[in-house]
């Protein structure tokens, strides 16, 4: 029989505050259902809690070490471009929100690629194909040019930089069919989406506040392909094809899906259905910020949220202590400025960019190879001869 706490109980049992127990509800680690004798309480999986109290207390053996940092573990590879500290992002050493405050991408580039200047996104002319999504545009024109670039091994830093300029470029203008001129990068996706000066600002911050977190899925697997000596155009290509995971920068997908819910149904009963059935709520929670997530803050108070968006980030909080993530800003500023729906996607992934070129001229520039070994768990290995 499934035996179920309080939430005074799993938090003592834990030894953790109600925000960490609701973040764990949130990524789907402790299962949750409604208190049948009291509608507004929630009841926890025992046995879920005591799978998280053993993972804890295991022993810290080398292949669990190793394991251990594949998922939110501990830091496996060095780097000089971001890092996350005290609740706060910070590229090489400089507050992300500060930075947003009134950078460019094109100055927080600079700052990221170690650069006396800032570099320039040229826009470029993109063919479209019958019935293409920016989105399909945007693999097909960064996949060509993975297939016929050079290698990056053995080449300079600074030209490499060059030429993820004008890759970042040739993402951007498939994503936003950029104007020609040479405005910031922020100001050409504006113009193409139709937004106004207020919408072109809140765009500047978010590529500014997106350009890099430490060692995301997308970063790391941009890191593996540079290390082979790929050309810089393949690895942006692996950190695009893992970003467009639900649970990296599709996320903001399931943030829209979820707003659109609460446009029909309102946030008690949205709320209501996530909490009861004990899904995660899409873009609220984030391991790596337990006290919320600054850039989030940063964003949303730049402009108006659509008050349905403001009251459901409310009532998520008081219920559940979980705060949003960038991906619920970048899906409110979407609405506020009715831009095009794919938007939020195509600005995570441009200012993104930034950090895998960073990453990908950091990795190599190690000169080391990313091959770990896998530790075999199949049927016995039958012996020849």
């Amino acid at each position: 029989m499934t035996h179920w706490l309080t939430q005074d109980e799993a938090t003592k049992t834990l030894g953790v505050r109600a925000q960490t127990l609701y973040s764990y509800v949130s990524r789907g680690r402790i299962e949750v259902c409604p208190d049948p004798t009291d509608a507004r309480r929630s009841l926890y999986r025992a046995d879920d809690i005591d799978d998280l109290i053993k993972r804890r207390e295991r022993r810290r053996k080398p292949s669990v070490l190793a394991a251990s940092t594949m998922s939110w573990g501990e830091p496996s590879i060095t780097t000089t471009i971001s890092t996350i500290a005290k609740g706060r992002l910070y590229y090489r050493g400089r507050d992300a929100v500060a930075q947003s405050a009134a950078g460019t991408m094109e100055e927080t580039a600079g700052l990221l690629w170690g650069m006396a200047s800032p570099p320039d996104f040229p826009s470029v002319s993109v063919n479209t194909s019958p019935g293409e999504t920016p989105r399909e545009r945007a693999f097909r024109v960064l996949g060509r040019a993975a297939a016929s670039g050079m290698p990056s091994q053995g080449r300079a830093g600074a030209v490499l930089y060059d030429e993820g300029a004008a890759l970042i470029g040739l993402l951007a203008s498939a994503f936003g069919d950029l104007p020609k001129g040479r405005d910031p990068l922020h100001r050409r996706l504006t113009r193409a989406w139709n937004g106004n000066e207020a919408a072109a600002d809140v765009i500047r911050r978010a590529l500014v506040l997106l350009a890099d977190q430490e060692l995301t899925s997308s970063a790391f697997a941009a890191r593996v392909a540079a290390s082979t000596g790929a050309p810089l155009a393949a690895a942006m290509l692996a950190g695009l094809a893992t970003l467009c995971g639900p649970l990296h920068g599709d996320m903001t997908v399931r943030v829209s899906s979820l707003f659109e819910e609460v446009a029909r149904t309102g946030a008690d009963q949205t709320l209501r259905r996530h909490i009861s059935s004990g899904l995660p709520i899409p873009g609220f929670g984030h391991h790596l910020y337990p006290d919320g997530d600054p850039r989030a803050v940063a964003l949303l108070d730049a402009f108006t949220p659509p008050a349905d968006v403001t009251e459901m980030v409310e009532k998520v909080a008081a219920l559940t202590g979980l705060r949003p993530t960038i991906d619920v800003a970048l899906a409110a500023l979407v609405i506020r400025f009715d831009l095009p729906s794919d938007a939020a996607f195509s600005l995570f992934a441009v200012g993104r960019a930034v950090g895998w070129l960073a990453h990908s001229v950091e990795q190599g520039e190690t000169g080391s190879l990313i091959r770990p070994r896998a530790r075999y768990a199949g049927p016995p290995v039958t012996a020849i001869g």
